[in-house]
């Protein structure tokens, strides 16, 4: 279950055709997620999800995760994890990779799951869902380069 080295190299995740998403500014990046965002609302009238194939196709919902961009206050931060939204799609639709799994340190009644990923171009990203343990409900939390 935990995130494999070989030596000092990190073994590459989940290899996702999606490119990051491109631009320099936050505005231009996050319009861009969220024509991406709107697509997948569009397939529902209730809360936006994506069907996971690591969880037998059980439904992700996307909401958390702009709630939790939207809280960090440097913008530059925020660009920074947005650009791989795509990636992140296609990778909790497409791969069977095992992840890290832990309880959540603050709130005992989740699980985290830490999936990794490859983008196009060949940058190392952290897609991180949440599990409420009584609902088991799960929520995209964040997305994240992996600094190596």
């Amino acid at each position: 279950m935990a995130l494999q080295t070989i030596g000092s190299s990190f073994m590459e995740g989940y290899k996702t055709k999606a490119g990051k998403i491109t631009g320099i500014t936050w505005s231009e990046i996050s319009k861009k997620a969220m024509v991406l965002h709107k697509q997948i609302a569009a397939r529902t009238k209730r809360r936006p999800y994506v069907r996971a194939a690591y969880f037998d196709k059980q439904k992700i919902f996307l909401e958390l995760y702009w709630h939790h961009l939207y809280e960090k206050q440097n913008v530059r931060d925020k660009a920074r994890r947005v650009k791989y939204f795509a990636c992140a799609i296609e990778l909790i639709e497409r791969s069977r990779m095992e992840p890290t799994v832990k309880e959540n340190p603050n709130r005992h009644g989740e699980l985290l799951y830490r999936f990794v990923g490859t983008a196009a171009g060949g940058e190392v990203f952290i897609v991180q869902i949440k599990e409420v343990k009584r609902t088991g409900e799960k929520w995209l939390m964040s997305v994240f380069p992996k600094n190596v």
